[in-house]
């Protein structure tokens, strides 16, 4: 992992977030459905399992279920109520993590920035009509808004046309494995905030591993009266 002492905030042009495990603790609510929706055809899904098929490969825990003979034509279905289940659960009240709002507010008009989530639109919906966040962000992509989910560079890549800028002077802010990797197979920079279902994972490949998300306008030496406080389009 390169040094966490910081970068530039001019290096960058464009800053793009992951949603759910780095601005809002949805991960846990999203694991808890499919458990609960699993178990109904005797899979049991551990948190570890959970980490390295999702967020580390990128793939569906539903293949388990696959695996043990459920048809397909159910796993549509039980995909269906694990939907509906994590509506439930969003309902209920989602946490946004500590710092984050202050550090949009620091951001926000000084790089134009954009979430770039694997969430389906319905969902994300769902979460931010409780957290009000929407409103730092120029663009907000997710599942359906690009051809190929993460790990492939797809998601980012789209993002830096909608932003229109070159993904090299792109900096992205995640918290898996399969998020990281799509960042740098698009060229871009990465910062790594893991949380507690991604801490495990290995993040070699980041510029810089950081604790919260209260670290990030440090690191980008954002609030000193240098170039790197510069507001975009001044």
């Amino acid at each position: 992992m390169a040094s966490t002492s910081g970068a530039a905030l001019d290096a960058f042009d464009a800053i793009l977030f992951d949603n759910d495990g780095v601005l809002v603790d949805t991960e846990p609510l999203f694991l808890q459905a499919t458990r609960e929706l699993l178990a109904t055809v005797g899979v049991a899904l551990e948190a570890r399992d959970y980490h390295d098929i999702s967020m580390r490969h990128g793939r569906s825990v539903f293949d388990l279920a696959s695996a043990r003979g459920v048809s397909d034509e159910a796993i549509r279905t039980l995909r269906r109520r694990r939907d509906d289940r994590y509506a439930e659960l969003i309902d209920e009240g989602v946490r946004v993590f500590e710092g984050v709002v202050e550090t949009l507010t620091g951001l926000h008009g000084v790089r134009p920035l954009a979430i770039v989530t694997s969430s389906g639109r319905e969902h994300f919906e769902r979460i931010h009509r409780q957290t009000g966040l929407t409103r730092f962000f120029e663009h907000i992509l997710t599942d359906g808004d690009y051809a190929r989910q993460k790990p492939h560079p797809e998601p980012y890549l789209a993002a830096a046309r909608r932003l229109d800028v070159d993904p090299a002077r792109c900096l992205v802010v995640e918290d898996t494995e399969r998020g990281l990797r799509s960042a740098r197979a698009a060229g871009m920079t990465c910062v790594v905030i893991p949380n507690a279902l991604t801490a495990s994972g290995d993040f070699e490949a980041a510029q810089a591993r950081l604790r919260s998300m209260t670290e990030l306008i440090g690191w980008i030496g954002l609030g000193g009266s240098g170039p790197g406080s510069r507001a975009y389009g001044a």
